[in-house]
C-alpha cells in the first residue's frame, strides 16, 4: 500500500451560492485521510460557509453556515480526521458565490 501525501486547492468556489461545488471525490481503490480544510474569505464583507461530506455509506455536515469574517479564514477540522472511503466526496459551499477559496490536506492510500 502506497501512502501519497496532497494538497487540493480550489481559488475561488461554490460557482454558484446554495449549489455545493466538489472540491474532491475519492478515487477508485483509494482510502484517504482529511488531515485538515482550511477556507479563506476572499470577499469585501462576511460570508458563510459550509463543508459537507457526501457518502453513500454515511455523511453530513463538517461545518454548516460558519461565519468567515473579511480577511479571516477557518479551519474546518481543528486537528481531527476525517476518513474518505472510494467515491466519497468533499463539498464546499458558500452564501456568495466565488468568495470563498479552500485548501485542503489529504493522504491518499492506495
Amino acid at each position: 500500500m502506497a501512502n501519497t501525501f496532497r494538497v487540493v486547492t480550489h481559488d475561488v468556489m461554490p460557482a454558484s451560492s446554495g449549489t455545493p461545488e466538489d472540491l474532491y471525490t475519492t478515487p477508485s481503490s483509494t482510502t484517504t485521510i482529511c488531515l485538515g480544510i482550511v477556507l479563506a474569505n476572499v470577499h469585501t464583507s462576511q460570508v458563510t460557509a459550509s463543508v459537507k461530506l457526501v457518502s453513500d455509506t454515511s455523511g453530513g455536515f463538517l461545518v454548516k453556515d460558519a461565519p468567515i469574517p473579511v480577511g479571516s479564514s477557518l479551519e474546518v477540522l481543528n486537528g481531527a480526521k476525517v476518513v474518505l472511503e472510494t467515491t466519497d466526496q468533499i463539498e464546499i459551499d458558500c452564501s456568495v458565490a466565488d468568495k470563498v477559496s479552500v485548501s485542503m490536506s489529504i493522504m491518499e492510500i492506495t
